[in-house]
Order: C-alpha cells, then structure tokens, then sequence
C-alpha cells in the first residue's frame, strides 16, 4: 500500500474502550486474504499501543499510525 492508496478494509471503532478495537480487529483478520491492509479507525489512547502489540504477538505487520487517529495493519 502506498502512502496515497486506500485500504482494503476499514474497521471504526471510534467510541470503543479497550480492548474492543483489538478485538474486533482479531474478528475481522480471518474473513481477508494474506497480505490486505486494515484501517483501523480507533480514538482510544491505549490503541496506539494495542495494535502494534497485537500484530507484533499475531505475526500481522503494523504499518503506520495516520492523523485520524487511524492505524494500518497487514495482514
């Protein structure tokens, strides 16, 4: 993915408390296929530092954090 191209997925979970954006990220990753990037749309502090975690344990590649805020995962 570029720095100009869109995602495959966009997942909001703006409003959601931790962990719901890392769930709800988990619940979406099977339904893609290998190498699909997803935004996630998430204004929780804790998921600047969730996300990252999570794809670091799950084997998914964090791309960048965007203004947003937003976070982009490769699956």
């Amino acid at each position: 993915m570029s720095a100009r191209s869109e995602p495959d997925e966009v997942l909001d979970c703006r409003g959601q408390r931790c962990p719901l954006p890392v769930i709800n990220l988990a619940r979406l990753v099977p339904g893609l296929p290998a190498g699909a990037v997803v935004r996630v749309l998430a204004d929780d502090p804790a998921a600047a530092v969730d996300i990252p975690a999570w794809c670091r344990m799950r084997g998914h590649e964090f791309l960048a954090e965007r203004p947003g805020p937003a976070y982009d995962v490769r699956v």
